[in-house]
């Protein structure tokens, strides 16, 4: 075991565009972070190496969100390699487009298994694991406001996100641990700009009264405050979006 008196933050699919960002924020704030992975494992080398040559500490973690006995490892390694766990922030999602009188059902249970499943799975381990003073944080989505067609199974998805969030914050009484969400609006993630025309973002663009399109590092901010100085913000889903919902 590392020895070191960091905070120690687990974010789980901290490959992605969004989970990439709230790891580098949560390494400047200085916190150790376990940086999970579900297949990328060359992206988590290197992301882990990138934190180390600066001074940071990190370790790579794979598993499948939605096996609890795979995350229980990930969590144990996490433990064993950085000495506990004080904040878990659950990025890890899939999101699957389609109306819902023709969507594929096989494609429904895919987003049911990774943002339900894998929710519940990572929350149960977070709430079993925290220690007093953490928090954990999920990612959930302003589609569950915004009603745009096509995203139907995936706002469905992600709303379950939001009830489980709530109620494990009730559920945490006592212990000095948050629990909140984060719903990004359009947010300049790879997998957001893929197949999108220049006139379409613009006028997500304007859709929000701050005429832009989020940023990773507008959500990474959010979770940052969340994961450190909000200690009497707690049962709460933050809509952070500029304002478009």
């Amino acid at each position: 075991m590392t020895n070191t008196t960091s905070r120690v933050a687990l974010i789980t699919g901290a490959t992605g565009g969004i989970g990439r960002a709230i790891t580098n924020r949560l390494v400047q704030d200085g916190f150790a972070v376990a940086v999970h992975y579900a297949g990328n494992k060359v992206k988590a080398d290197e992301a882990v190496d990138a934190i180390k040559a600066a001074g940071g500490q990190a370790v790579a973690v794979a598993a499948d969100v939605a096996d609890e006995v795979a995350m229980a490892a990930a969590f144990d390694v996490t433990e064993a390699e950085l000495g506990r766990v004080d904040v878990v922030v659950n990025t890890a999602g899939v999101m699957l487009l389609s109306p819902i009188a023709t969507l594929n059902l096989d494609d429904l249970d895919r987003m049911h298994r990774t943002n339900i499943r894998g929710t519940f799975v990572v929350s149960q381990q977070a709430a079993r694991r925290v220690r007093s003073g953490g928090a954990i944080i999920n990612v959930s989505s302003s589609l569950t406001r915004l009603q745009f067609p096509t995203y139907g199974a995936y706002a469905a998805s992600k709303g379950a996100v939001d009830a489980m969030t709530l109620v494990l914050a009730r559920e945490m009484r006592g212990k000095d641990i948050t629990v909140n969400a984060v719903a990004p609006g359009p947010t300049a993630t790879p997998l957001f700009l893929e197949g999108k025309d220049q006139a379409a973002l613009d006028n997500l663009a304007k859709a929000a009264p701050l005429e832009r399109i989020g940023t990773p590092e507008d959500i990474a901010e959010a979770v940052a405050f969340l994961a450190g100085p909000a200690r009497w913000i707690n049962g709460q889903v933050i809509f952070t979006n500029g304002g478009i919902a």
